[in-house]
């Protein structure tokens, strides 16, 4: 430990810990002689308490735990083996989890009980499996928020700062907060840091289009010619566009326009009151408007389209409207950020789709809309250890300063989602899957048959992702009937797709059939390093050549659409 940091001497430590071993070890032993299977005995078999499996696993966990008794006494001892990840695990990264035995014995006791929770949810009999699943979603949650990191009397971090500090740390984590209470969100980077505008979403351009239910951003050329087919983004209602343009050195926007393609973006509104009655139908016919707006202003007849999460959902419903009504060639290609279409295998955000879960969004929806820190928490709790526990740690027991993060700062910009229109999308989707099945859904009177898309298709899905799983978005490749080329970006949700080429980060596999399964693709794909963006731009580029001077209405408001107002627009900044 640190010098001054007030801890007994190791003498000390060991002596009682002695004493407190001899004791539990006498009961632990006492235990494990009393405790044999029932049907060696005449005493009756209680499932889960007396059976064999069960006293087998209550027998282990007491071993694992003499066993790491032992190892405190001794540290010659090998006590329960350690896995790499445990090892590896950044909670417990601080030299002193290890180095100090009393703190080492706390961190792999949690660790003990872990996997030991786990193990017993695992082997729990006559429950069906998505009951299963959620059970063990809400042990992990349970288990990372009990992590002795959580806590400051068992983070040797917190009681090394709190004495250097005389308990100044937890005065200004008490403020941080209480500040994150009062505005019912926890916050995870620095006030002020970022604005819209001035560090983030500042690619030049224009909105020249604007309905109550979107704004459409056209950016400004960089080049002297442009492709002759332009670029139309469709980002995810349930958050703020800019993801796409964050700061300028990692703007998917910027980079595409500076690639020479005429790049629009749909800046959706943040629902209020007026939006109780919005449906799926409504943003299907907002990307439909758009493109009709985009053909208008360049006077062209056809449009690249982009879909991330989803988005990418509503794109492919899109498609199949087009296509049944004989307008399919208004879009010459279509390309998927991490979206579903089959949510069969949708991960653990369908452990939010039960009817307790259901009946709660309902409760939450008084006034017609879903406010969006909602949203944000659910989100948050698929990966609580990094986007909750961690903040709790940091920034309200350490009182460390929040970090100035422009990703984090997008996360917690929330956006309202319209009532009606998210309940649907549970249920439809991701509970009942029917947009996997044709016919079973429709959008303004006409069934919706993904096997009716012949569009070119260019699929991204993320190794990572925890909220579009990769085996998911894999499945479009069963449902779209046109030309596809898939790729598998590493990282996640987010960072699988914001990765400017200049990052030199992650890899991706590319250059396979997309056939049979996603491990057969892998098996015969290509992996190459660093971003994926230049494959997908030479894929657009490769559909048509074709390019035009970047000129007249090329340039944003010298058309006929004229500018309304400036880049990043007006519904961006709403809350």
């Amino acid at each position: 430990m640190g010098a001054g940091f007030g801890l007994p001497s190791l003498e000390d430590m060991q002596h009682w810990t002695l004493i407190l071993g001899r004791l539990q070890q006498l009961a632990l032993e006492h235990g494990l002689a009393a405790m044999k299977p029932a049907e060696s005995s005449a005493m009756p078999v209680i499932p889960g308490v007396t059976d064999a499996a069960t006293v087998t696993r209550a027998q282990d966990f007491w071993r694992d735990s003499i066993a790491l008794w032992q190892h405190l006494l001794d540290p010659a001892a090998s006590g329960p083996a350690q896995s790499p990840e445990r090892t590896a695990d950044r909670r417990f990264r601080d030299s002193r989890w290890h180095e100090n035995p009393v703190f080492d014995w706390i961190r792999q006791s949690y660790f003990l009980i872990s996997d030991h929770m786990l193990r017993a949810v695992d082997s729990i009999e006559g429950v069906e499996g998505k009951q299963k699943d959620q059970l063990r979603f809400a042990t992990r949650a349970f288990i990372d928020a009990m992590s002795p990191s959580n806590f400051p009397t068992t983070n040797p971090q917190v009681l090394e700062k709190t004495i250097e500090t005389r308990g100044e740390n937890l005065v200004k984590g008490l403020q941080n907060m209480l500040a994150d209470i009062s505005k019912g969100q926890m916050t995870q980077v620095a006030p002020g840091a970022f604005e819209l505008g001035r560090n983030l979403a500042v690619t030049p351009g224009k909105v020249i289009h604007r309905t109550p239910l979107y704004e459409l951003i056209q950016y400004a050329p960089t080049t002297p010619n442009v492709l002759k087919t332009p670029v139309v983004i469709f980002p995810p209602w349930i958050n703020r566009f800019y993801i796409l343009d964050l700061t300028p050195e990692k703007s998917f926007v910027r980079w595409a326009v500076d690639q020479g393609i005429t790049v629009f973006m749909v800046s959706w509104k943040s629902a209020d009151a007026s939006f109780k009655d919005v449906v799926w139908d409504d943003y299907v016919a907002a990307q439909i408007d758009a493109v009709e707006a985009i053909r208008a202003t360049l006077k062209v007849e056809r449009v690249h389209a982009i879909g991330y999460c989803v988005a990418g959902t509503t794109l492919a419903a899109t498609l199949a409207l087009l296509a049944a009504r004989g307008k399919a060639d208004m879009v010459a290609s279509a390309t998927f950020f991490t979206a579903q279409v089959d949510f069969a295998n949708a991960g653990e955000l369908l452990h939010f789709v039960d009817d307790t879960q259901l009946a709660m969004f309902k409760e939450l929806t008084p006034d017609g809309y879903l406010d969006g820190r909602y949203m944000a928490a659910t989100f948050n709790l698929l990966r609580g250890r990094d986007l909750i526990w961690n903040y709790v740690t940091n920034n309200y027991l350490l009182g460390n300063d929040y970090a100035p993060f422009d990703l984090l700062h997008w996360n917690g910009d929330t956006t309202n989602l319209p009532a009606k229109w998210h309940m649907s999308y549970l249920t439809d989707l991701y509970r009942d899957n029917l947009l996997a099945k044709p016919g079973a859904l429709s959008v303004d009177g006409t069934p919706i048959d993904l096997g009716l898309v012949e569009t070119p298709t260019y699929v991204q899905a993320g190794r990572e992702d925890h909220i579009a799983p990769a085996e998911s978005v894999w499945k479009m490749t069963e449902h779209l009937k046109g030309p596809m080329r898939f790729v598998l970006a590493g990282s996640g949700h987010i960072a699988g797709v914001v990765n400017h080429p200049d990052a030199n980060k992650y890899q991706y596999w590319s250059d396979a059939e997309p056939n049979g399964t996603l491990d057969d693709f892998l098996a015969a794909a290509h992996e190459t390093k660093g971003s994926w963006w230049p494959d997908w731009a030479a894929w657009l580029r490769a559909l048509d050549t074709t390019t035009v001077r970047a000129t007249g209405p090329r340039k944003p408001g010298a058309g006929t659409a004229k500018a309304l107002d400036d880049a990043p627009g007006r519904y961006v900044r709403e809350r």
